[in-house]
């Protein structure tokens, strides 16, 4: 091995670990999808005393943070936050993501995870002043929002704390985290994914742990090799995740096609579309990654049918 190549992999390992290689157990609608490396990777590094994320909708990040917990066997308390009733940039649904949420949370992660709904300031007095380790903040995007939503919560850090900071890379609309960002990385050590609208990193704390500096020493001599190799790790999550749902669009198609033939509604080439139909699902169902998330989908399963 060459010298050149010792330190190569030397400075992989201050940002890279197992843990950054680890599949979601939960998919779910989200804009967050190809983050989760990094999420179970920062668990790992940090091991918090406590997360706290602000804003969890379907909950994807939230227990991204809370199977790293569960699989690293630490001692850590985890909250989400949210009304679970939408805003401008969600959108607004009903109970059925609460309850999905819930079912989720009190089945697998009940004996450390609490879930506190409601708008954030109110819940400021359940968790305790200097003691939140990692902070993930996306909730309402807005400039204002994203500024009174770190301000009113920077109490609650602990000296070693680090905060996430979704849709940094964002310029849709009326969002303004990224000029959020662009500030406050300014003041303490940061950096920033940009893949799948972006994720920043801030190392608040005046104690970090030494994990945590090396990761930010390493990122920032070579941010193209860190952000590079979370985007390709990301990319696989989303490659999972369209395993996942690519049967749903096959079958539903199938079924479409299948019930013009029941009407007796025959269009040239219908039955050689039905069959390369079939040959597509048969394919996706005797896949290596479908027969791994097949306990993702008998859990979800059971969730939404309520048993």
């Amino acid at each position: 091995m060459t010298t050149e190549s010792a330190i190569s992999i030397r400075g992989r390992e201050e940002w890279l670990s197992p843990a950054s290689y680890w599949m979601p157990t939960h998919f779910t609608i989200t804009a967050w999808m190809e983050h989760a490396p990094f999420a179970s990777w920062i668990v790992d590094a940090l091991q918090p005393r406590s997360i706290v994320e602000l804003g969890t909708h379907w909950g994807y990040s939230y227990f991204a943070f809370c199977e790293a917990v569960k699989r690293l066997g630490l001692d850590t308390r985890t909250y989400a936050l949210d009304t679970w009733a939408g805003e401008e940039h969600a959108g607004v649904y009903g109970e059925e993501v609460f309850d999905y949420v819930s079912a989720v949370n009190r089945t697998e992660y009940a004996d450390f995870s609490t879930l506190i709904r409601g708008y954030f300031d109110d819940s400021l007095d359940k968790i305790e002043d200097g003691s939140v380790d990692l902070l993930h903040i996306d909730g309402r995007h807005r400039l204002p929002d994203v500024t009174h939503d770190f301000e009113s919560w920077v109490p609650k850090l602990s000296s070693r704390a680090v905060v996430l900071f979704h849709d940094i890379a964002e310029h849709q609309e009326d969002f303004g985290v990224w000029e959020f960002w662009e500030g406050v990385s300014q003041r303490y050590r940061s950096f920033a994914f940009e893949h799948n609208h972006g994720l920043g990193v801030l190392g608040v704390g005046a104690d970090l742990p030494g994990a945590m500096e090396r990761f930010f020493d390493a990122a920032e001599s070579s941010p193209e090799a860190v952000r590079a190799t979370y985007e390709r790790l990301g990319g696989a999550v989303s490659e999972l995740a369209s395993v996942y749902s690519r049967p749903a669009e096959l079958q539903h198609e199938l079924n479409q096609l299948r019930a013009e033939i029941d009407r007796e509604a025959r269009v040239p080439g219908l039955d050689a579309r039905i069959v390369d139909l079939q040959n597509q699902l048969d394919a996706v169902h005797s896949s290596t990654s479908w027969k791994v998330t097949q306990p993702i989908r008998t859990f979800v399963s059971r969730i939404r049918s309520g048993r």
